[in-house]
């Protein structure tokens, strides 16, 4: 009938716990740049470093200087879900702007150098 009016819909409980809402603080968040990235873990923690590729003339030193910029130490179920929530987000940068390449030579490859990861 064309009078009838719309019940909203009851919430019906799935069995499955609310999602909960998280209030990011960023009040005291800082920003930093990082062109070079490296990791390594112990059984407790994985390590992230974060850095800066300051090798001006990379071709003539065979040699690069990075400085280190930041260390971000995770649990591993931490750092597996940085793994999880990184491939979901590269997945859509890639389906929006195209593959990323990480081979050295290619246009915007961002290309990994030598004896850097």
């Amino acid at each position: 009938m064309a009078d009838e009016k719309k019940v909203p819909e009851a919430n019906v409980d799935t069995g499955q716990p609310a999602a909960p809402i998280v209030d990011w603080d960023d009040s005291q968040m800082d920003s930093s740049y990082a062109n070079v990235v490296n990791a390594s873990s112990t059984r407790e923690e994985v390590n992230l470093f974060f850095g800066t590729n300051l090798t001006w003339k990379a071709q003539e030193d065979k040699k690069f200087h990075v400085k280190l910029n930041n260390r971000i130490a995770l649990s591993p179920y931490a750092a597996k879900r940085l793994w999880i929530l990184l491939g979901a987000v590269l997945k859509a940068y890639e389906a929006r702007f195209g593959p990323l390449s990480l081979d050295q030579g290619q246009a915007g490859g961002g290309g990994s150098k030598p004896g850097m990861q």
